[in-house]
């Protein structure tokens, strides 16, 4: 950082992607107050050295950090974590602040960066800003942009700093491949998540940045209505790849092809010309916002996300190329930090669902480069599930039930799940006799049955929510067989009705009878006049559960939805 001038580091925890786009619109906005920043992963920096930035005058760190699972760090920030929870340094001297990245409707909201927050002031640090709170169910970008106002604010009034104009500045570097700049195609990317080639030449361990390409055996329908509820397995064999019941696997998608089709049409763009885009800041360990060389097809299709809700300094920055004054004026206000911006770019962006390529049709007249605008997306990234299946029964093999998304916004266009519509059309033996693939990794997961077969357990999982609770049957269903003494296995689920979304009845009704379960109760919410949900089942056998819980030390284990009307 001395070498290069710096003064300000900012670190990112960061699962989906969302806190590593916070650092990096941190440290672009540094170069507005006089100060340069750089964005760093704690994974690929040795945090002893972290003290070692007080010897630089006016230095901060920042840390936007992300909560994930229960309560834990990132993949990214594990390390980091442990070393903080096993002494870390002496940080005296150091200034920080903190951003955290959370959902209020999860039990430990923000554990990761409130722990954080407490942690370096233990160590010494002294805090220049307070701990950002950010929440994931309302609007986070709001609750972001609202903290990193103040945070500047602060910066600029503890280090007599003036306020800059605002410079819009690019952080990567156009190279274009053309006949007189070729490149051949094996040097090319075609949506490998990392490794060049990989898909074409797999090798084990297979992980977040090596996905195995996995075989789909079956793919079907457990609805018997017009919605789809998918029924996948993802075959292992000869992957190396284990799990155990409880676990997530993560799949990579592909955007919609109509999509990436019609953004090349709005913008006017040859979408199978081969670019690459290189980071000017030579000292940065990202070189790429994604895997370069590689065709703007391929980049819109495996690498950038299209169909979510774009973030308001996408909108500013785009606002540029507006050759309609009115359409710039517009996204310069709803991406403006002011109370009438926040309000404005909630209801014409957040609430009616608009993607990129929404506001790419309502504002035609803006058309920016489409290098510069896939500087400005985020990652695709992978999509997890829960596995429904246990490897007692099924070890060559991984089970998801998903629900396809597919609902209408309200400016009348239909949305669809990324992962989930991929999904549906993957049906095996599709591909001219080929084996259909999927990119899949495993993601170890604490939702874990009770070590002791004998623990009873409760275990409430409304429509897709059933999906680990399968697996943990199997588990049970296994144990049985084994003549191993298991404890009450109870399980409550829900539906719509039983004629059309009831998920493994078969199955079920079968364990039911085989005593595998020990007893099931089941809520059709639209049978009957009146509203039956799992709310209610679980209210009638209140002493029932408590004897579990309670009486018998049992596990209780709720999955599905954060919204859904098990946990109100």
């Amino acid at each position: 950082m001395k070498s290069g001038g710096r003064n300000v580091v900012v670190f990112y925890g960061s699962q989906t992607g969302t806190a590593e786009e916070f650092a990096a619109r941190l440290a672009k906005e540094a170069t507005r107050y006089g100060m340069k920043a750089m964005v760093a992963d704690p994974e690929e920096c040795d945090m002893e050295e972290l003290s070692k930035l007080t010897e630089i005058e006016n230095s901060i760190a920042v840390f936007a950090v992300a909560t994930y699972g229960e309560g834990d760090p990132t993949d990214n920030a594990q390390e980091f974590y442990e070393w903080l929870q096993n002494g870390g340094a002496d940080l005296t001297g150091l200034r920080f602040a903190v951003f955290a990245l959370g959902n209020k409707t999860y039990e430990h909201y923000n554990k990761m960066g409130k722990y954080l927050d407490v942690r370096l002031e233990e160590l010494g640090a002294t805090r220049v800003y307070e701990l950002g709170l950010g929440d994931d169910d309302a609007n986070i970008e709001e609750d972001f942009i609202t903290w990193k106002e103040k945070f500047w604010s602060s910066v600029c009034e503890q280090f007599d700093l003036q306020t800059g104009e605002e410079v819009s500045s690019r952080q990567y570097e156009l190279i274009s491949y053309d006949d007189d700049n070729t490149i051949s195609d094996d040097k090319v990317f075609h949506g490998e998540v990392a490794r060049l080639n990989s898909y074409a030449n797999q090798k084990a361990p297979f992980d977040t940045k090596n996905p195995y390409l996995s075989p789909v055996l079956v793919n079907r329908n457990l609805y018997n209505s017009e919605r789809n509820c998918l029924h996948i397995e993802l075959g292992l064999t000869g992957s190396k790849l284990r799990y155990e019941a409880g676990d997530h696997v993560a799949v990579y998608p592909k955007n919609d092809t109509n999509l990436v089709e019609r953004i090349g049409q709005l913008l006017e763009m040859d979408l199978n010309k081969v670019f690459a885009l290189k980071n000017l800041d030579e000292d940065s360990s990202k070189k790429h916002p994604f895997p370069c060389p590689t065709s703007y097809k391929t980049a819109l299709t495996f690498y950038t996300d299209i169909t979510s809700t774009p973030r308001t300094h996408v909108l500013k920055e785009i606002s540029e190329y507006a050759t309609n004054e009115e359409d710039k004026a517009f996204l310069k206000k709803i991406s403006s930090p002011t109370d009438e911006g926040k309000q404005l770019y909630a209801e014409w962006v957040i609430k009616n669902c608009r993607s990129i390529v929404h506001i790419l049709e309502d504002l035609p007249s803006v058309k920016p480069p489409l290098d510069h605008l896939l500087e400005l997306l985020p990652r695709l990234q992978p999509r997890y599930y829960s596995i429904s299946s246990s490897p007692k029964l099924h070890p060559d093999s991984v089970h998801v039930t998903a629900v396809v998304v597919e609902y209408e916004t309200g400016t009348n266009r239909v949305n669809k799940g990324v992962a989930t519509n991929w999904l549906k059309a993957k049906l095996p033996g599709s591909d001219n006799g080929h084996k259909v693939l999927v990119p899949i990794f495993i993601r170890r997961s604490q939702f874990r049955l009770p070590a002791k077969p004998q623990t009873p357990v409760i275990m409430i999982g409304p429509g897709t929510g059933l999906a680990p609770f399968r697996g943990f049957i199997q588990e049970r269903w296994h144990m049985r067989q084994s003549d191993k003494p298991v404890g009450d296995t109870i399980l409550y689920f829900g539906c719509r009705k039983k004629s059309e979304d009831y998920l493994y009845e078969e199955e079920l009704t079968k364990w039911v009878a085989d005593g595998t379960l020990t007893k099931l109760y089941a809520a059709f919410s639209r049978d009957q006049n009146h509203k039956i949900y799992v709310t209610h089942l679980l209210k009638n056998n209140m002493k029932e559960i408590w004897n579990i819980i309670g009486d018998k030390e049992g596990h209780i284990y709720v999955c599905g939805y954060v919204d859904m009307d098990v946990v109100h």
